[in-house]
């Protein structure tokens, strides 16, 4: 490489959907939350499986959601991750309870870290990865 070539960042790993999952980052894409719901359970169901979890029933359907919910607990990472992610530190990694009730993992955007509550109530925020059909689901606090 010289000196004149560009250096392009580590791509980053991104998700790669297979069937199961795939209703779940369409609706990303969509700007929607979209996960399973199980009426022989009457409950709501993520990660994406093939059989409700209490039943082992194959009843589950696809439901868009507010995507709303509180930060359930969270961590703040000063050091990569992986080494992909090598300057996104502080990297504030979430758990957040959805309103639904499941729980899931993502990142938190948009706030300070004096700020952040476990608690407090979060809002889905939907990140296009450019030069790809990618949306990545993140959280913001909430107004």
């Amino acid at each position: 490489m010289t000196a004149d070539t560009p250096q392009r960042p580590p791509e980053r790993p991104l998700p790669t959907p297979i069937d199961r999952t795939q209703p779940f980052w369409d609706g990303l894409r969509e700007r929607q939350v979209r996960i399973q719901y199980s009426p022989s359970s009457d409950q709501w169901v993520f990660y994406p499986r093939s059989h409700a979890p209490l039943t082992l029933a194959d009843d589950l359907e696809w439901r868009d959601i507010s995507g709303e919910g509180t930060l359930y607990t969270y961590t703040i990472a000063r050091r990569p991750t992986a080494p992909d992610f090598a300057g996104d530190e502080p990297q504030i990694i979430a758990v957040v309870e959805l309103d639904e009730g499941p729980r899931l993992t993502s990142t938190l955007v948009n706030v300070n870290e004096g700020e952040i509550e476990v608690g407090m109530r979060v809002r889905p925020v939907f990140e296009d990865v450019p030069e790809t059909e990618t949306t990545l689901l993140r959280y913001e606090p909430a107004p």
